[in-house]
């Protein structure tokens, strides 16, 4: 290969991109104000980033999007804006904050910390590097899931593998230096690359900036008034840990994953009891979760695998006082849904019984007549003597039972796992690729049956990990909520998404999807950065929750920050304080047929230009991201611009969504 000889010409071009740069600058080429001619717009954003680090090639990657797509419209001669804000709401920064507190607490500054550093599993590394994703991925031979092994670091080895010393890194253990020192950072970045960003509109999240503060905080006054955020117990993804809801932007692994629903299926245990179990009085169950209640009727008995871990626990369910056998994994996650006498609190009769945890309770129900695997490991027990006699089954125990027949399927009869197996040619249990044929030509959708034997259980469909390291858990918690997927609401929504140009079928289709199942949003939290809920301030507004509708911030954010990113500015362009933008003039200048705020203290031509900008620029004509965020927080901004802009205002919702993919090209995803 031959070497270069020279960057003369790279040089060379990259003295004429800062110069022209720097015209643009001067000349403020991309600070665009509403034309009072109504000359055709095109108004482009890109979800402000989170500030616990500086930006990545991905980052790059999606803005290349926006910079095309003003750049093609500026050819066409239209008036183009593109702000650019900067997201620091949630726990992720205040959990690394604290954790550089800690660690000067346990390790003395400069810490020491033990040599070797500590080894630990990949889903327990993936909670240090996703908690600091300020690290330079785009310098790194992995992805972010083949990336999470290894060796972790403590954060502050993090932050100096930043380059920072010693009394650098020491003001990250407050949490507000973080909001100080990144924003700036970006904000370089993104001028070195060129983008045509209007930056008077620039400005950061959370109650340190008050204008931003009291937008959120009138955003969630009407959405209240308009019984989208309602209260009470749902089901939703916990960590115990950090004694919070824990959305997707709160965990370092299980994104998108959601609570599992099942139904708890009761097997009382007869007497005589094993010997840990002799002193109890109360009824005994082993609990089995099950998909397929139907097939209950047809059990014959359960399955308890000989190498897991079991636990017996005390449970009042109902008023009725037992004990469940179960993993411990399982006693977890009931001991938050109410299953416990004290929530989140286990009273264990014997913690191990034997083995490893598995998802699910660990215990399973056996009905051989509709479950293959259930009909070959019988025919096992009872052709196999030296099976029988290795786990202790008498003969009595299976030899005299045959399948009970409980539901007629057509073309396979009453005894649906009989005649697939003995057409497939199944010979034992053994036969995996056979029997999972088997399972998907039995096994129907039929209605649950409700049954005093069973009760509801939820657990995570997958592992989730908090960015605190915390393994969560389903709870049934008191809090506010978003009412997505409340029938009038969603119809509005679907009806908002017929008009979005999302440049893809694929896309699209996925928008429907996360519609057919989005359900309630946990909305508030207790631990974190973010504003508070004007009616209760014991909540803070989580992440995705407060950065749904910001994009109409952006209009007159330029009159209110100050050229500050915190809004705290001496003046700013209209001389407002954050106090005079009570909730009545936050209507006036969004909602068109909104009455004058006849005791405001800002003079009516700074309303009337607010107001002005506001409706010359939006809706929103193009915004750019992942398509990892269709799910979340892309459905959230079509719900909440119909929410705050209803039909009647219909001309307010987003006209363009473009959700680029990725590749995973030699474990990187690009």
């Amino acid at each position: 290969m031959t070497e270069r000889k020279g960057t003369f010409k790279v040089e060379f071009l990259k003295d004429i991109e800062k110069e022209v740069q720097s015209k643009w600058e001067e000349l403020k080429v991309f600070e665009e104000d509403h034309d009072q001619n109504g000359a055709d717009k095109f108004f482009v954003t890109f979800p402000y980033p989170y500030m616990n680090g500086c930006l990545h090639l991905g980052h790059t990657f999606s803005l290349s999007k926006c910079e095309f797509a003003v750049g093609f419209q500026r050819l066409k001669g239209k008036k183009c804006l593109f702000p650019f804000g900067f997201h620091c709401t949630g726990m992720p920064i205040k959990a690394c904050a604290d954790k550089l507190k800690r660690e000067m607490q346990d390790f003395g500054f400069p810490p020491t910390f033990p040599s070797g550093g500590f080894e630990v599993s990949p889903k327990e590394e993936s909670v240090d590097s996703e908690s600091a994703i300020f690290k330079d991925k785009s310098k790194g031979k992995k992805s972010k899931a083949v990336a999470k092994t290894g060796t972790a670091k403590y954060q502050w080895e993090i932050m100096k593998g930043l380059g920072l010393t010693d009394d650098e890194i020491k003001p990250f253990a407050d949490s507000s230096h973080w909001l100080e020192y990144f924003p700036p950072l970006a904000k370089r970045d993104l001028k070195k690359m060129g983008l045509h960003v209007d930056w008077r509109r620039s400005f950061i999240t959370t109650d340190v900036n008050p204008f931003y503060d009291s937008f959120v905080r009138w955003q969630f006054t009407r959405l209240k008034e308009r019984e989208k955020v309602k209260f009470g117990k749902r089901y939703t993804i916990f960590s115990p840990k950090d004694g919070q809801p824990c959305m997707d932007h709160d965990r370092s692994s299980g994104e998108g994953v959601g609570p599992q629903e099942y139904t708890l299926i009761k097997m009382k245990l007869l007497a005589p009891y094993p010997s840990k179990l002799k002193s109890l009085k109360e009824p005994i169950y082993f609990v089995a979760a099950t998909l397929r209640p139907e097939t209950m009727y047809g059990q014959t008995n359960c399955w308890i695998h000989p190498d897991i871990k079991y636990s017996a626990f005390r449970v009042n369910v109902k008023g009725e006082k037992s004990i469940y056998i179960c993993t411990e994994r399982a006693a977890r996650n009931m001991s938050y849904q109410g299953f416990t006498h004290e929530n989140g609190k286990i009273d264990f009769v014997v913690k191990e019984l034997k083995g490893e945890d598995l998802l699910g309770t660990g215990v399973v129900t056996s009905v051989p007549s509709d479950s293959p695997d259930d009909y070959a490991a019988l025919r096992d027990l009872k052709n196999k003597a030296p099976f029988r006699e290795k786990y202790g089954i008498a003969d009595d125990m299976v030899l005299p039972f045959d399948p009970v027949p409980i539901i007629s399927v057509p073309e396979l009869g009453n005894l649906s796992a009989v005649y697939v197996c003995d057409k497939l040619k199944i010979q034992s249990q053994n036969d995996r690729d056979k029997l999972t044929e088997a399972k998907e030509q039995v096994y129907l959708k039929d209605e649950m049956i409700g049954n005093n034997s069973a009760v509801l259980y939820m657990e995570p469909e997958k592992p989730i990990t908090s960015r605190s390291g915390d393994d969560c858990v389903v709870a049934l918690c008191d809090q506010w909520y978003l009412d997505y997927g409340e029938e009038t609401w969603l119809k509005s929504t679907e009806s908002c998404l017929e008009g979005v140009e999302c440049y893809h079928d694929e896309v699209k289709k996925n928008f429907h999807s996360t519609l057919g199942w989005l359900k309630e949003h946990a909305c508030s939290r207790t631990y974190g950065l973010g504003s508070k809920l004007p009616w209760d301030e014991s909540w803070l507004i989580e992440s995705l929750s407060d950065s749904t509708i910001y994009m109409a911030y952006y209009t007159i954010a330029h009159f209110l920050q100050g050229d500050t990113f915190d809004g705290k500015a001496s003046s700013n362009a209209l001389n407002i304080k954050p106090e005079e933008m009570t909730p009545e003039v936050w209507d006036y200048i969004f909602f068109k047929k909104a009455s004058y705020p006849k005791n405001s203290k800002i003079s009516k031509e700074s309303l009337e230009k607010m107001k002005g900008e506001f409706e010359y620029w939006y809706p929103v004509d193009l915004r750019v991201s992942g398509k990892d965020l269709v799910p979340n927080h892309l459905t959230y901004y079509l719900y909440n611009h119909v929410a705050m802009w209803p039909e009647a205002d219909d001309k307010k919702w987003p006209q363009g969504i473009r959700a680029n993919g990725h590749l995973l090209l030699n474990s990187e995803k690009k």
